[in-house]
């Protein structure tokens, strides 16, 4: 059963409200995790695959064909994820997201990583209707602003999901050309197929 938002209860979802999203499939999260619900929002944690953006001359950014190589990241013999000092990584959630026309999110690191150099960042707007069919990761961009590595764990709580109702959507995202709607894994930038070369 869909969820009615009362006018004037529209505005960012708490903790009642995300688990009820969740169970009337307003929301989908696979895997759910009850205890990643927090007062205003939901935690993800990071995927087990990782892809550093290896670039070997100036981007155009209607130029495909310039665009930085995905390297794919090895884990270490302990399961941990390196990220060397300015190194700009891009790795999926390790949850699948799915978002009713009804419901917008923004996506934001941990305060626990700011504080030790790491910003964890893409775009911050989840779109109405993102991930709909299947649920779709988040891909997270990942930066160590240290002088030395930094070691990542993944299927540790990474980054927030802040939700909000709203009053609806006429164009859910994944109606989109060229969007992330539908992606498992890290995908590359589609910026080329918006500016209209190559």
């Amino acid at each position: 059963m869909p969820l009615t938002w009362p006018v004037h209860r529209r505005g960012v979802l708490t903790d009642k409200a995300i688990k009820r999203a969740h169970r009337t499939g307003e929301l989908t999260v696979t895997p759910f995790e009850p205890d990643l619900v927090r007062p205003a929002a939901i935690s993800l944690r990071l995927g087990d695959e990782a892809f550093a953006l290896d670039s070997t001359g100036t981007v155009d950014i209607a130029d495909r064909s310039t665009y930085p190589d995905l390297r794919k990241k090895e884990l270490d013999a302990d399961g941990r994820l390196r990220i060397e000092p300015g190194e700009v990584v891009l790795a999926p959630t390790l949850e699948k997201i799915g978002l009713s026309e009804r419901l917008a999110g923004l996506v934001d690191g941990t305060s626990d990583y700011a504080r030790l150099g790491i910003s964890v960042v893409l775009c911050g707007q989840v779109s109405p209707g993102f991930g709909r069919e299947k649920g779709a990761v988040l891909t997270l961009e990942i930066v160590n602003h240290l002088r030395h590595p930094v070691l990542l764990h993944p299927g540790t709580r990474i980054c927030n999901l802040m939700l909000f109702a709203t009053t609806g959507s006429d164009q859910p995202y994944g109606t989109l050309p060229h969007n992330y709607s539908s992606d498992h894994s890290v995908a590359p930038s589609r910026l080329a197929d918006h500016v209209g070369r190559n």
